[in-house]
């Protein structure tokens, strides 16, 4: 069983990188979990569609056909962390890889959405890439102190 966070671009915060690094180690204590970067093609010379034809296909190569893919998207359905546990607890039999996919500034491309399994999202609101790393991972560890009766999550 593996969790797989692929994200566009790398981390240039270092305080933001210690924590989520944190909580990815935290995480491995019930999950094999790993995050991927895939680098960004934001450049002057190609335009919003470009960019996200590239980046989709940076991340298409790190997914396997059998994988259950989920975007983080604005537009996705939103859950609360008790809920988001049992959503994971269900897609963990229906998969021996559930990929989680963070993506550029401009967003998906129509053929990684029609790849997706699903459309997930943390919040109405617009966050930076490397916030939403560190709110992913966090709410990730939650759903898992959740399914595993440890104290960390408090009703």
């Amino acid at each position: 069983m593996q969790i797989k966070l692929i994200v566009v671009g790398k981390s240039k915060n270092q305080e933001l990188t210690s924590l989520i690094e944190k909580y990815v180690y935290r995480i491995n204590f019930f999950k094999n979990f790993k995050i991927i970067e895939v680098n960004s093609s934001k450049t002057k010379k190609n335009n919003a569609n470009e960019i996200k034809k590239i980046e989709s296909e940076n991340i298409l190569k790190k997914i396997k056909n059998n994988d259950l893919l989920f975007l983080l998207d604005e537009k996705g359905k939103n859950y609360d962390s008790r809920d988001f546990a049992k959503f994971l607890k269900i897609k963990f039999q229906e998969s021996k890889t559930i990929v989680f996919v963070i993506g550029g500034a401009f967003g998906f491309s129509k053929d990684l959405y029609s790849k997706s399994t699903g459309l997930i999202s943390l919040s109405k609101m617009t966050f930076s890439h490397q916030i939403i790393r560190l709110f992913f991972c966090e709410q990730l560890y939650r759903a898992f102190t959740i399914l595993n009766n440890h104290p960390y999550h408090n009703d």
